[in-house]
């Protein structure tokens, strides 16, 4: 069986999109699956946290062709990844019109992994359209404020268009993921409700798990771990790995 494709995105900024990106990598791979990580923003967090080694082929290597996918995947002390790049921040004029590109390369190696987890940039743009036309769902991290709400509507619409112009018609939205979340007041609890109506507006779930706040994530992105290695006793080692089974049991496979 190929590998299971989960999507991290999210048109704005601050939602620990790539920490659960990385966390859902690392909780899978704890489990003993055969799991990829794959960076597709420019930013390179991701590629950072996972200690990759700039000077080998990243993902815009394979997506221009100049490097195939097995030449891409690093090897590192976290697992497999293909590394993001600084120049994949003029993708969007390069990659217009690529929708299936990253379906298309991925293919070459889907067969070798249960998991796959994309992490994409935070904008709607042609990298992450071709993330999402080759994947098998998404993930949507909202912070626990009003703000993290107002772009949701613009990624619904963007996975209907998907699902409408290109060929991956059972694309769907595995969840909405509340990060950062204090716990503390009413409006918090208010938010937390306001997040369960969005996911029911767009045919989806809010995850039961929520993922408080803490300076245990900041601790293990700076010494390049995982928050289950760097700090295991953690409330966000706790939280993700909650929502790592979550994850699992909501999956259609």
């Amino acid at each position: 069986m190929s590998a299971h494709i989960t999507v991290l995105a999210s048109q704005k900024g601050g939602t620990a999109k790539t920490t659960t990106a990385a966390a859902l990598f690392a909780g899978l791979t704890c489990k003993g699956y055969k799991v990829l990580a794959v960076d597709t923003d420019a930013q390179r967090n991701l590629s950072f946290t996972m200690n990759a080694d700039e000077a080998l082929p990243s993902v815009y290597e394979m997506l221009k062709g100049t490097a195939t996918p097995l030449e891409a995947i690093q090897h590192t002390t976290q697992g497999d990844l293909i590394a993001a790049s600084g120049d994949l921040a003029g993708a969007d004029m390069e990659f217009s019109r690529h929708e299936y590109i990253l379906r298309d390369t991925l293919a070459q190696i889907k067969e070798h992994y249960d998991f796959i987890i994309i992490d994409t940039p935070p904008a709607l743009g042609a990298i992450t359209i071709a993330a999402l036309t080759a994947a098998n769902d998404v993930v949507i991290p909202l912070g626990a404020d009003v703000f993290s709400l107002q772009g949701l509507s613009q990624i619904n619409e963007t996975i209907t268009m998907i699902k409408e112009l290109t060929e991956n018609k059972s694309l769907r939205v595995a969840g909405l993921l509340i990060t950062r979340y204090s716990g503390r007041g009413l409006l918090r609890q208010e938010l937390r409700d306001s997040i369960g109506e969005a996911a029911a507006r767009i045919n989806t779930k809010a995850f039961n798990t929520v993922i408080r706040e803490g300076i245990a994530i900041i601790e293990a992105q700076a010494q390049q771990e995982s928050i289950y290695t760097a700090a295991p006793k953690s409330n966000a080692a706790a939280d993700y790995a909650a929502f790592v089974d979550e994850y699992l049991r909501g999956l259609k496979i």
